[in-house]
């Protein structure tokens, strides 16, 4: 399917907008054919929160449960096993706007998973929140994956978040342009990324194009990929000729290196 990015490629699996070409398919059900079947299966929780504030937790999990056409007592019974799982099981009766961001948060996903579906899209379910509130409803997730074994697919601009995904994928104008599980992608880049800062990067890129290869400019410094373990000889990059280096650092590479190659078209 065509779209502009990560949320409309999200709207489009959840059926929310049609898309313009291409075929996509949830749980076995085509986006466009199946629609009901489709959402019927899934979970979703938007960017921007979809609970009614004026409502307490109870109220707010009620009338979602009652959306998929959920008995009462298993409303009940639901609610009272996720609230305890993700802390809230003791403000039940509280309005939601009286809870903090990183509750109401929770309290998304929860209402987002109430129905039970195959399939949680989480599109960045951390984003506004402070790290300790991002790393909280990050153990939830990964306790409620534990608990149901449900798939999630998620969105996120945090890709530390991502570290611990099954797969991770990369869209560029609305197009697929690198997959694969984090560590084959990491590894993809090499043993070390090297980072040298110059008053010339120009030069620099130049002269240690063919010892080092590609690199990224950012400001003035250059980064480069490292496919040798021993990294002993890159010392003796400092005393090249006819070029200056002001730091030279090496370590190992992670997703946000694979983003900035792929952003860059060069990984």
């Amino acid at each position: 399917p065509n779209g502009s990015g990560k949320t409309s490629t999200i709207h489009m699996l959840a059926t929310l907008i049609r898309p313009s070409g291409g075929s996509a398919s949830v749980n076995g059900h085509d986006v466009v054919r199946d629609a009901v079947k489709t959402r019927a299966s899934i979970g979703l929780v938007f960017q921007e929160s979809a609970l009614d504030r004026t409502l307490s937790i109870a109220e707010n999990l009620r009338f979602a449960g009652l959306l998929y056409n959920l008995p009462t007592a298993v409303i009940e019974e639901r609610s009272a096993g996720l609230l305890e799982l993700f802390g809230l099981a003791d403000k039940r009766s509280r309005p939601v706007g009286s809870l903090s961001g990183g509750m109401r948060r929770a309290l998304d996903i929860v209402r987002g998973v109430i129905h039970h579906p195959q399939i949680l899209f989480l599109d960045e379910p951390t984003i506004g929140l402070d790290l300790q509130n991002r790393r909280k409803i990050w153990r939830f997730i990964e306790n409620l994956r534990a608990q149901t074994g449900m798939t999630v697919l998620l969105t996120t601009h945090y890709l530390e978040e991502a570290d611990s995904c099954d797969r991770v994928a990369f869209i560029k104008s609305g197009k697929l342009v690198k997959s694969g599980s984090p560590a084959e992608m990491i590894a993809s880049l090499g043993r070390h990324i090297v980072e040298i800062e110059s008053p010339d990067v120009d030069t620099l890129a130049q002269r240690l194009g063919p010892t080092l290869g590609p690199c990224l400019r950012e400001g003035n410094v250059a980064h480069f990929r490292y496919a040798d373990e021993d990294v002993t000889r890159l010392a003796s990059l400092q005393s090249e000729p006819g070029i200056q280096i002001r730091a030279l650092r090496w370590r190992q590479p992670n997703l946000n290196d694979v983003f900035m190659w792929v952003a860059e078209g060069k990984a």
